[in-house]
């Protein structure tokens, strides 16, 4: 028999005893719900074969996203004219709202710098056409304008606009057929913003890096989103950390964990108690990080690792090695998963024990290597996570591949906040201030933006090109010629009754806008 028969022979043999034990109930069968891949920009030519023919896609795009505009952003306006303007009134010339409503924009419509924004936004037809769709926009800004404006108010307003706009659409229960269990899903992690070998403010954080540990300075910052099944993404809340009351050889860097504290009462308050399930990575599966939750009635799902939270590992494992543990095998579709898991594991002081549960899984899987080797390989992978929630055979897979799972999200909302137009890692400022209120600006057009490719009125637009080249088709409709007035003006103010998808029907992955 050769090699490759008794390959075909182990896995023949392998799939009919997985059948037994499905049939007999000892394996679960859960049916893979396919993650929709990345589209592919369609190698065609254009849809449109007449000049009418583009034009009328083009207003109808146009059309669409001004409805959606015009449902979220005037509310959002009204706020900002609550931050105090320090500016001298008979010198203004450009109003609060003017220069909110142009940061945004040049995040929307993805503007790589403050230069590109000034010769992108500034074109006579764009601007035209944009005053139908914003009638705020009386004016038109110089980006140095804005970064001057940022310099001298209080740029935390600009987050706090975000969060009650965020609140009114929880009041409206917009989300409400897309909650888990009738909580809020929210992931929390850090990322670098951008670094420099020189000191540019005093807030930067410090670092020594390479072998002659030069100093370095840099922006870390802390964020928290909220994810849905559908596949979307909002921005909640950003933590910036800073060094403003850091002394050397006496003082703590600010970091990530210090950062946590203060945004899990920022998130307390706009989620309240009990409505959340946090998730994080193993940097947050720690003692301070789960009484917070316990303190807010917060459930939760963090990943641990083996250096995480020692006690509770090491006595999970003396469980699992004594065979006292729980265990459920899964087939999920293609995949093999088993759960091991052990529930009111004590750790803390002895006084005052708290109970811990954690939960393993064993994954393994065939990876075809259709494009190098072309050779089946058996593929494993480990997971496990501490759980606020006991653990039991009805809710394990649901708890760990379906909430626990979605923290990746947060990463993959990194990776599109800094490589797919908006400009994460620019900090188009170097006086703090004036940074961090570019960076809230760019958050609000995240949330904007997902907003939008996330709307049924859109939907057939998203689908039929993708998300990124959703956003270059409406930038070169609102920028390649002069619209039908009147129509985008009667958009604008149209009476619209906005409904978020709730399932996901775009044939692109989250991944690609």
């Amino acid at each position: 028999m050769t090699c490759k028969e008794r390959r075909k022979q182990k896995q023949d043999e392998k799939a009919a005893k997985l059948s037994e034990d499905i049939i007999s109930g000892k394996v679960i069968y859960i049916p893979y719900k396919e993650r929709k891949k990345k589209k592919a920009k369609p190698n065609r030519k254009s849809g449109d074969m007449t000049p009418e023919e583009e034009m009328d896609s083009r207003e109808d795009l146009v059309e669409r996203t001004t409805k959606l505009y015009r449902v979220l952003l005037p509310g959002l306006l009204e706020k900002f004219k609550r931050i105090d303007d320090p500016r001298q009134p008979n010198k203004v010339k450009h109003k609060t709202t003017v220069l909110m409503l142009y940061g945004i924009l040049m995040f929307v419509y993805q503007s790589g710098s403050r230069r590109d924004a000034n010769s992108k936004l500034s074109r006579a037809i764009a601007f035209k056409n944009m005053q139908d769709i914003f009638p705020e926009l009386e004016t038109m800004p110089h980006a140095d304008t804005l970064a001057r404006f940022l310099e001298t108010i209080d740029v935390e307003e600009i987050q706090k606009c975000l969060v009650e706009l965020l609140k009114e659409l929880m009041r409206n229960k917009k989300f409400k057929n897309m909650l888990v269990n009738g909580r809020y899903v929210v992931a929390v992690d850090g990322t670098q913003k951008f670094f420099r070998n020189y000191q540019w403010q005093t807030e930067a954080l410090q670092r020594h890096v390479g072998t002659d540990k030069k100093e370095q300075y840099y922006v870390y910052i802390l964020e928290s989103v909220l994810i849905f099944e559908n596949g979307l993404v909002l921005p909640v809340w950003t933590e910036i950390l800073d060094n403003k009351d850091w002394r050397p050889e006496e003082t703590k860097q600010d970091c990530e964990r210090k950062a946590f504290k203060r945004m899990a009462v920022k998130l307390y308050k706009i989620f309240g108690k009990g409505k959340l399930i946090l998730l994080g990575d193993g940097l947050y599966a720690t003692e301070p990080v789960i009484n917070i939750c316990n303190k807010y009635n917060w459930e939760y799902m963090i990943t641990v690792k083996e250096g995480c939270m020692k006690h509770v590992w090491q006595d999970a494992q003396g469980v699992i090695k004594k065979n006292l543990h729980c265990e459920k095998t899964v087939q999920w579709g293609e995949r093999m998963q088993v759960y091991k898991w052990v529930n009111d594991i004590e750790y803390g002081s002895i006084k005052k024990p708290k109970m811990a549960n954690i939960v393993f899984c064993i994954e393994t899987w065939i990876e075809n290597n259709e494009r190098s080797s072309k050779k089946p390989e058996e593929k494993t992978t480990q997971y496990a996570w501490i759980s606020s929630r006991e653990i039991t055979e009805s809710n394990v897979f649901k708890r760990c591949t379906e909430i626990a799972r979605k923290r990746w999200r947060i990463e993959n909302n990194f990776h599109v906040e800094k490589h797919d137009g908006y400009e994460y890692e620019h900090c188009y400022s170097y006086n703090w201030k004036a940074m961090k209120g570019f960076h809230y600006l760019m958050k609000i057009a995240r949330f904007v933006n997902s907003l939008v490719i996330n709307s049924e009125i859109v939907a057939t637009h998203v689908s039929e090109s993708g998300i990124s080249a959703f956003f270059q088709k409406l930038w070169l409709a609102i920028s390649g010629a002069e619209l039908t007035h009147a129509k985008i003006r009667a958009a604008a103010t149209e009476k619209f009754l906005w409904r978020i998808n709730i399932d996901n029907i775009f044939k692109v992955s989250q991944s690609s806008g």
